[in-house]
């Protein structure tokens, strides 16, 4: 299979914000969700952070290097929310199934929290809709590259039998994204402990997670 440009090393190595950069972001994305991405210009987002218009064009040549970038934001503050849900149970030695309910609550969490990808849906999918369904293969492969590199750490573990972790991560990355796309679901996104049960139930089986642990 042909791999697309890595984006979870890029989105885990993003360097730390300066000041400036911070307060043009912050900028930004409260402007997006005020007047919608193509409602915003430039000027707005430079009046807002109170840099100069010259300024801010010498940190984005672009609007759209904006847009690039409050995205990478976004998706880095989703990945570090995911990442502090588990290590909290990492830190205790949780079992394999108790990772896999905080993992899939922790992501029905974000995509449920995001406002920016709630309100762009409501009123811009035009913008955002390609890159989350024909164009879409990048957040696919990001959330395919998490869930594989968490189920291989539980198979070193020996939490999880051995098995190809890609496929079953896939799958659970397109389920996530379709539950982005269309919340009207039966599954209780909005009930933090449903959810959790919900992963029990349903989720957790695709896993293989042994009956007893599992030791090579």
């Amino acid at each position: 299979m042909s791999r697309l440009t890595k984006l979870l090393p890029l989105v885990r190595n993003a360097g730390p914000e300066d000041r400036n950069q911070a307060r043009v972001l912050d900028a930004a994305m409260l402007a997006f969700l005020d007047f919608g991405i193509k409602r915003t210009s430039m000027v707005e987002v430079a009046r807002r952070c109170g840099l100069s218009l010259a300024t801010l064009y010498r940190r984005f040549a672009s609007k759209s290097d904006l847009i690039e970038a409050v995205g990478l934001r976004q998706t880095r503050e989703f990945v570090e929310g995911v990442d502090a849900a588990l290590q909290r149970q990492v830190d205790r030695d949780a079992s394999a199934e108790a990772q896999i309910v905080e993992l899939f609550a922790a992501f029905i969490k974000g995509l449920r929290d995001n406002e920016l990808v709630h309100r762009l849906l409501a009123t811009e999918p035009e913008l955002v809709l390609p890159y989350l369904t024909v164009k879409g293969a990048p957040v696919l492969e990001l959330g395919r590259d998490y869930l594989a590199e968490f189920i291989s750490r539980l198979q070193q573990e020996g939490k999880l039998p051995d098995y190809d972790p890609e496929p079953l991560a896939e799958m659970i990355a397109r389920t996530a994204l379709s539950l982005a796309l269309t919340p009207q679901t039966v599954i209780p996104l909005h009930d933090d402990a449903a959810i959790r049960q919900f992963a029990r139930d349903h989720v957790v089986v695709s896993f293989r997670v042994p009956s007893t642990p599992h030791r090579s």
